[in-house]
């Protein structure tokens, strides 16, 4: 499976995919960063941050798009910046008939680290290490939306598992 993680940011959106399965070695398809300028209108800013995304997903076809989930910080203005700039991931996403994946900050550093309290360094560390790349992704929101995608791969094939279990049973009726 190829997951694509958006590690959501107006000025800053990291984008990274990589192939793989539970109990299978990870790989690497790309990274990069999409940059869209502080000083630039708000909509020229999201046009832009949409085409960028659309020439990935075009050119890496993944299976499905992981996007961290907007949690609450201090800083309104970065909160709306971040939340603007995953919705505009998941529309991307959507409009493709992708599969959306939404994902915490603590929810990626548990399933990359094995815990939820890791800072920056040790999940640039862990991506490096489970992609084995000699050298670490630059800048860390490159590493962060590898990490998504890692994320991704591990949990939501455990979450689709267990759907279907539940399905499953719910069609046997009550035991």
């Amino acid at each position: 499976m190829r997951v694509l993680g958006v590690d959501p940011g107006l000025t800053r959106c990291g984008v990274g995919a990589v192939d793989g399965a539970p109990g299978r070695p990870l790989q690497l398809v790309g990274a990069g960063l999409i940059r869209t300028a502080a000083d630039d209108d708000i909509g020229a800013r999201l046009l832009a941050l949409e085409a960028e995304l659309d020439r990935w997903l075009t050119r890496l076809e993944p299976d499905v798009v992981a996007v961290e989930r907007v949690f609450s910080q201090h800083n309104v203005r970065t909160v709306m910046g971040t939340a603007q700039a995953g919705a505009v991931a998941i529309v991307c996403a959507a409009r493709r008939g992708l599969p959306v994946a939404l994902h915490t900050p603590s929810e990626v550093k548990a399933a990359v680290t094995g815990t939820g309290a890791a800072g920056k360094q040790q999940v640039t560390q862990m991506v490096s290490r489970l992609l084995r790349l000699s050298d670490p992704p630059h800048p860390a929101d490159c590493a962060d939306a590898l990490a998504l995608a890692i994320c991704q791969l591990w949990r939501g094939s455990a979450q689709r598992r267990l759907a279907a279990a539940v399905d499953a049973a719910g069609t046997r009726g009550p035991r």
